[in-house]
């Protein structure tokens, strides 16, 4: 079963605890803390495979779940790190941030990785905060939550050459001819429900793919007929090529035929057009092919013609050497701009606050990753704890934001679950 797009869930794991622990030995006072850190929790890595041709593997996955990290143990013992998560996929592969809608990764080369969700660190265990004010801190951190994100994995194909044109133009028929692909191939529309792939031999040492794409109809980039699920499969290409049923078999108009393909690629994406173009009249073996080619290049004259008859393999030397010859041209092209990924600044804005207050009801309310990350790896069991994280807050900001919106001593506060008095 070919399967080309899945959106799931992706959590890291959290970061092992830190251990609060102090040394105790005979004829040793004062023998200081003794707590380590915790492990790392799992990476969920996504891994190019050039033996895999389909995502589905993945369809029925609607979570990928990392493993925490190991506690911290006394004596200084830090905690084990957790086993990355790695899922592999194929090449051409585009991972998309469903929440931010910006590419985390476009996996094409075999091997080729990329983290989409990071593990959270461990947290430290109180030999960590020694210093020399505080030689024996009475507190220890939980680990850092791990990344959780909504992707979508979509499934671009790779492949030089797409054949593109209206159903039963003979597309499959001529893929068949020109490499060692098998597709279905029968007297009605869109026989070809999932792409195909053939890889078409030039010379003893040189070589290229040519994906036959189903068949497009008019509107398909807006969900009509098949159209709108494969259009992409023809955004790697660097090659289009057009094939039309110069005899007009089903009553249609060559020209007409062109021009309906065109307007929705388009429509699709405007760099499809940028693509280097040709044009295979297929089906000239009928008498009133000729014709309807004559009055074809009337109207497009910047375009090269190639004529065919795929049923009778007549012509198709000539194809597979035009595209070999424009293939040699053709520079490939990354498929995003650099821009486009998440990893990338284009202009960095004045620093925002790391966090919101509103007031619902008579509970002020704070909301920010930063708080709540902060929030979920302090333990409230001494405290020295809480005092560090009122500390925390404070060095936020976030107690004079409080005071200017109106707080008044006594107020509850909450973060997430948590809810607390406010003190001045």
């Amino acid at each position: 079963m070919f399967i080309d797009e899945v959106s799931l869930e992706v959590l890291a794991g959290d970061g092992g605890n830190g251990c609060m622990a102090f040394r105790r030995e005979k004829y040793i006072s004062m023998g200081g803390p003794y707590g380590g850190n915790g492990g790392r929790g799992s990476n969920i890595i996504f891994e190019a495979d050039e033996g895999l041709n389909t995502l589905i593997d993945l369809r029925y996955r609607k979570q990928i779940k990392g493993d925490k990290g190991a506690n911290g143990e006394g004596k200084g013992k830090h905690g084990r790190n957790a086993e990355d998560i790695l899922i592999r996929i194929p090449c051409g592969t585009v991972i998309t941030d469903l929440d931010t809608n910006l590419i985390l990764a476009d996996l094409t080369k075999n091997k080729e990785q990329a983290i989409i969700a990071m593990g959270g660190r461990g947290g430290r265990g109180n030999i960590a905060f020694a210093t020399r004010n505080n030689p024996a801190p009475n507190f220890a951190e939980n680990g850092e939550p791990g990344e959780k994100r909504r992707i979508k994995v979509e499934l671009k194909l790779l492949a030089d050459v797409g054949l593109v044109g209206m159903p039963s133009v003979g597309k499959s028929t001529i893929i068949s001819k020109i490499s060692a692909s098998k597709p279905k191939i029968a007297a009605y529309h869109f026989t070809t429900l999932v792409p195909n792939l053939g890889v078409v031999r030039v010379s003893k040492d040189k070589s290229f793919v040519v994906a036959d794409m189903p068949g497009l109809i008019e509107g398909a980039s807006l969900g009509e007929g098949l159209g709108d699920q494969f259009l992409k499969h023809i955004e790697r290409t660097r090659v289009l090529a057009h094939v039309i049923d110069m005899g007009a078999t089903e009553g249609r108009d060559p020209l007409r035929d062109f021009q309906i393909i065109n307007q929705e690629l388009q429509s699709f994406d405007p760099k499809m057009l940028e693509k280097p173009q040709i044009i295979i009249a297929n089906k000239m073996d009928m008498e009133s092919s000729f014709k309807n080619l004559e009055m074809f290049k009337k109207e497009v004259k910047d375009i090269p013609i190639f004529e065919v008859s795929a049923f009778q393999g007549e012509g198709l030397k000539e194809v597979i050497q035009a595209l070999s010859d424009l293939l040699d041209h053709t520079i490939k092209k990354p498929l995003y701009e650099e821009e486009k990924f998440e990893s990338h600044v284009l202009y960095q804005f004045k620093e925002e606050k790391p966090f919101t207050i509103v007031k619902e009801k008579d509970i002020w309310v704070i909301r920010g990753e930063q708080v709540e990350k902060l929030l979920r790896m302090t333990r409230f069991t001494t405290e020295e704890a809480a005092l560090r994280f009122a500390s925390k807050l404070r060095k936020m900001g976030i107690d004079e934001e409080l005071r200017l919106l109106g707080a008044q001593e006594g107020d509850t506060i909450r973060i997430l679950d948590f809810e607390f008095d406010y003190q001045e």
